[in-house]
């Protein structure tokens, strides 16, 4: 049965998949069954691809294994582009652990290694080194120098190196392709329960306990303030939302509830973005310990106030909403 994005990924059974950092590290199994692709998100699609791969790996007594890369293509290509994604390295490969792949091999992604022209990747690589027996790809999946390598070039080599070649059409949700590029646009506007739809799960962030000026105290919403240690993880549009938290490290990953704001506090005129976040019934020092924060919904945008007592009366009604919401989980 194909997973949906009703079925979450997280609801899984853990399994164990094994991983590679480098091409050379991985050693030939029999039937090897291969996807390739960047994978960020591991998404509704992404999801579809692998479910199908480790389907055909069972049927012919082989072993399923991705060739994915770090960092991603467009931060060493294009690195004016600013890309910002939705996995850090460790949480892709967290989500990977829960699907039942077999194999994962992560290989650098240098200027050098772009220049790899696509006959030489088929044959060097995915034949020669990892020895691949059917691949499995992604709608419109290009691979290669300048990406000159499409479902078409594999078809033409199938033959010649004695493999196969299956091709996943794109996947929709309500009539709308899902790709890890809408989902990052979802989440620059802010709409985690979009992202949430397409990604499977609800979207989440890592980061730091940081000191900040104590002005939600002041109004008696103290916040943990959070700084994010991946700068090229994106965080989600300025708004309010309801949030689940873990304490990482902490017997057992302690979770909370509660709610979170990013943006620039319009009201105290700080300007620069941050992202605070308010714990319900907690009164512990946590300065120090890393929180993985999940977005559940959006309450609201960024709201500018008249002063602090009509942003606490705001907050007490984002409060009542964000319960509302998180005991209906």
């Amino acid at each position: 049965m194909e997973c949906s994005v009703r079925c979450p990924i997280f609801a899984q059974k853990q399994l164990t998949v094994k991983v590679y950092h480098s091409i050379e590290e991985f050693t030939r199994v029999n039937n090897v069954v291969l996807t390739t692709g960047t994978f960020d998100g591991v998404h509704f699609g992404h999801r579809t691809i692998l479910n199908r791969l480790i389907r055909i790996a069972k049927e012919c007594q082989g072993e399923s294994v991705l060739l994915t890369f770090n960092p991603h293509p467009r931060i060493v290509l294009q690195p004016s582009s600013n890309i910002k994604l939705l996995c850090t390295l460790e949480e892709k490969i967290e989500l990977l652990q829960k699907t039942g792949l077999d194999h994962l091999i992560i290989h650098p992604f240098t200027k050098s290694f772009s220049q790899t022209d696509s006959e030489t990747f088929i044959q060097q690589l995915l034949v020669d080194k990892i020895g691949a027996k059917k691949l499995v790809i992604g709608y419109d999946h290009h691979f290669g120098k300048n990406r000159e390598g499409s479902f078409e070039n594999l078809k033409k080599s199938a033959s010649t190196y004695g493999f196969s070649v299956e091709e996943i059409p794109a996947q929709e949700l309500d009539d709308v392709t899902v790709s890890s590029t809408k989902i990052r646009q979802a989440l620059i506007e802010g709409k985690v329960d979009k992202a949430e739809e397409w990604l499977g799960y609800h979207y989440r962030i890592r980061g730091k306990v940081v000191q900040g000026k104590q002005i939600g105290r002041s109004i008696s919403f103290p916040t943990a303030n959070i700084v994010v240690s991946d700068l090229n993880k994106l965080i989600p549009g300025n708004g309010v939302f309801a949030v689940r938290v873990k304490r990482l490290h902490q017997p057992e990953n302690q979770l909370l509830l509660g709610m979170c704001n990013i943006g620039n506090k319009p009201t105290i005129g700080e300007g620069f973005r941050t992202i605070e976040v308010h714990l319900f019934d907690f009164n512990e020092s946590i300065y120090g310990e890393e929180l993985e924060v999940s977005f559940i919904k959006t309450l609201r945008h960024e709201e500018k106030f008249d002063n602090l007592d009509a942003l606490k009366g705001q907050l007490e009604k984002d409060k009542t909403q964000a319960l509302s919401v998180l005991k209906n989980l």
